[in-house]
């Protein structure tokens, strides 16, 4: 998750801050890492925006992408297990996927997620 940011539920979100995955070498749960964002897929838990951010963790080969297709060219279907990952990990048909959006799309969900985590 990224601190200081909320999915509001009257923006159709679940009400938590967003998700982010981070691609890079392994890291313990909870520590804080400098990444740069390259793009979002797109999901709904049980009818509520439950957006996964895709990041690239500083200091990895992984930083050298700078957005979903150039992983994809350099890592052969990591989107697709990206994303039957994420809509199989509750269970069958409670996350339903709507594709992915680009590094620039994913910077305005942030930003609005810090947005209203201000407010």
């Amino acid at each position: 998750m990224i601190p200081g940011t909320l999915l509001p539920k009257e923006l159709g979100g679940d009400g938590n801050p967003l998700d982010v995955m981070v691609l890079g070498d392994p890291i313990e749960r909870g520590t804080i890492v400098k990444c740069k964002l390259i793009g979002v897929l797109y999901l709904m838990d049980r009818g509520e925006k439950d957006d996964k951010l895709i990041a690239v963790k500083q200091g990895t080969s992984f930083y050298n992408f700078d957005d979903l297709e150039v992983l994809d060219d350099n890592y052969n279907g990591i989107l697709e297990i990206l994303q039957l990952w994420f809509t199989n990990y509750k269970g069958p048909n409670k996350m339903i996927s709507n594709g992915y959006g680009d590094k620039e799309t994913a910077m305005k969900i942030l930003n609005s997620a810090v947005k209203a985590y201000k407010n």
